[in-house]
């Protein structure tokens, strides 16, 4: 247990019915960070979330808060306070007396409650504000207050259990932006929890992909993304193109591979269970691969696809194409609008420089 960690894990299980939820997970959260739990649905973290927070119990493992055991101290105890996705602001109260309510329950004189609501109010932007109702805010402006009635308390951990989910599109992209920025003014240890992997690589120092109660990769959000440890993280974390094939030979650091049409590409060796002969997966990002011209002849690998459709999206457009083996592939377009038109069913040649593709062991 690192002495500088604000909250840290070891061997937690929690079963149901003999299904392990969580399956002896470990982590280190360092004090200030701004800590994720990624996964889809059904994988565990909800039930992460809840042992943390004391809602629930381990059936093993420890929990330690600040170097203190949790294990067995209520969640009303715990230095801890969580935000839910159905923010619960209570709405006979005015924003004032909601973010007050936790101090109320200390008893925290009302002079100092004052000062302490419309400092904490200010910290969030919505200075002046405590008269309101809060059925007279935005829901941005609501998701703030139940930040405030969170931080006022001044907890050692945030939990925040996927809390911008019932948010409209433009408020949720905004609110990824306050959330990061509110973290490090106030300074408080973040866990927060979502399947959504854009919120999770826009705000986190550290994210965790969480797969089948385990954890696959921890990392900061850059290094899942350049540099995934197992074919669940390739694919889950951002978009990515998965083409099949057998490995043909090993070249340093590089796999040679032959594809079910008898091309041979290359792509960066990712795991240690490849075997010569046997089939293996190419992970490849839209924004890698490019529309060969002269790019064959600077040790590119490529392949021919066939165009499919062209999917406008301003800078994130793409063109969707068919690859060896039926593969449906996606390669970004360049921002300046220099890529021709393309023809449906017409024929393009795509390259890729192959540090950066992937190549694991084919998934069962």
């Amino acid at each position: 247990m690192a002495s500088d960690s604000d909250l840290s894990c070891t061997g937690l299980v929690r079963r149901f019915s003999g299904h392990a939820a969580v399956d002896h997970v470990s982590l280190n959260v360092p004090a200030g960070t701004f800590f994720s739990i990624l996964g889809p649905s059904g994988c565990g973290k909800t039930t992460l979330l809840r042992m943390l927070a004391g809602f629930d119990k381990p059936d093993q493992g420890d929990i330690y808060i600040r170097g203190q055991r949790m294990n067995d101290v209520p969640p009303n105890r715990r230095p801890v306070n969580m935000v839910f996705q159905h923010l619960a602001l209570f709405p006979t109260m005015s924003v004032g007396d909601n973010i007050g309510y936790g101090l109320k329950r200390q008893k925290v004189p009302l002079a100092e409650r004052r000062k302490r609501i419309a400092e904490v109010l200010e910290q969030v932007g919505l200075p002046g504000l405590e008269g309101r109702n809060p059925q007279q805010l935005s829901g941005g402006q609501r998701q703030r207050v139940a930040l405030a009635r969170c931080l006022v308390l001044k907890p050692t951990l945030l939990l925040l259990d996927e809390p911008l989910g019932a948010l409209d599109l433009k408020l949720r992209e905004q609110m990824k932006v306050e959330l990061k920025h509110l973290q490090k003014a106030f300074g408080t240890t973040f866990v927060y929890i979502t399947h959504d992997q854009s919120e999770a690589m826009v705000m986190s120092d550290q994210v965790a992909v969480m797969k089948d109660g385990r954890f696959d990769q921890v990392a900061p959000p850059e290094a899942l993304y350049r540099e995934p440890a197992t074919p669940f993280v390739a694919g889950f974390v951002g978009d990515n193109n998965r083409i099949s094939g057998d490995l043909v030979a090993v070249q340093g650091e590089l796999a040679e591979i032959r594809l079910d049409d008898g091309s041979l590409v290359r792509g960066r060796i990712a795991s240690d269970d490849l075997e010569t002969g046997g089939r293996v997966d190419l992970f490849i990002r839209p924004e890698s691969l490019v529309l060969a011209g002269d790019a064959l002849n600077s040790g590119y690998s490529g392949m021919d696809a066939c165009i499919r459709s062209t999917l406008f999206d301003g800078a994130n457009s793409r063109v969707e194409a068919e690859g060896a083996g039926n593969n449906t592939l996606y390669a970004r377009l360049p921002q300046d609008g220099s890529a021709p038109r393309f023809n449906e069913n017409a024929t393009v040649r795509l390259a890729w420089d192959p540090a950066l593709a992937r190549v694991f062991g084919a998934r069962i």
